[in-house]
This record gives structure tokens, C-alpha cells and sequence, in this order.
């Protein structure tokens, strides 16, 4: 099992609204690894960032991470992996780039949303949201 953990947007998402298993979760494993984050990842969030103190803030948290970039090879297993689950599973691109990001670098997801990676075998779900 890979100690090396590659964190999906949902779990950041939460951390950066307060959920406290997030925090918990989040600050836990931080302490004890490098914890990476896709460029793809860092796209979404600043999707949904606003300007001044809260973009400030996040900027601020994003240096914890160390952020892997794309590159070609990267982009063709991606595209691949679209390609594959696309239409059966629903995967989207971004997923798909976060999930070859996983594989090549030989990291573990730690996401809430285990069904958009089907290609992936090691998975944590870190916890589940009570509806």
C-alpha cells in the first residue's frame, strides 16, 4: 500500500468549508506524508474561490500540497481512460486525468467518490457523508 496519497477535490472542498471529519482527516495524514494534488484539482478549486481573503487563504493552504503536473503521457492515459469509461461508467475527464495521475506515479486516492474512478483498484474513502 502506497503511503503516498493523492487527495480529490471533494475531500479538499470540505476542509475548506469546516467538515470536521475533512479536518480531521486532512491534518492526520498531512503530518505524517506529502500529500499531492493534481493540477486538475487545483483548476476546480479555483473555480470556486473569490477574490481577496478567501483566495488569499486558499493560496495559503495550496503550499501544504506538492502539485503534479500534466504531461503528455499523463494526458494520453487519460484520455484513454476516458475513452474506456466514459460512456459505461460516466467518468469525465478531469477524473479520468486525476486517475492517471494515481497510476503512474504510484500514489492512493483518497477521495469521497470511489464509482468515478473504476480503473482505480486502491481507493480510501476517508468518510461518508450522512445525508
Amino acid at each position: 500500500m502506497s503511503k503516498k496519497w493523492l487527495i480529490d477535490t471533494d475531500v479538499l472542498i470540505d476542509y475548506l468549508k469546516g467538515v470536521s471529519q475533512a479536518i480531521e482527516f486532512l491534518d492526520k495524514i498531512i503530518e505524517r506524508t506529502t500529500c499531492y494534488l493534481s493540477v486538475i484539482t487545483v483548476a476546480e478549486l479555483y473555480a470556486g474561490i473569490r477574490e481577496g481573503k478567501e483566495k488569499q487563504l486558499f493560496e495559503n493552504f495550496l503550499r501544504v500540497f506538492e502539485v503534479i503536473p500534466i504531461d503528455e503521457n499523463l494526458a494520453r492515459i487519460g484520455g484513454l481512460y476516458r475513452r474506456e469509461y466514459g460512456k459505461t461508467h460516466g467518468v469525465g475527464l478531469a477524473d479520468a486525468m486525476i486517475a492517471a495521475t494515481v497510476e503512474e506515479l504510484d500514489l492512493r486516492l483518497v477521495t469521497l467518490n470511489k464509482k468515478h474512478f473504476p480503473m482505480l483498484k486502491d481507493i480510501m474513502v476517508p468518510y461518508s457523508k450522512s445525508n
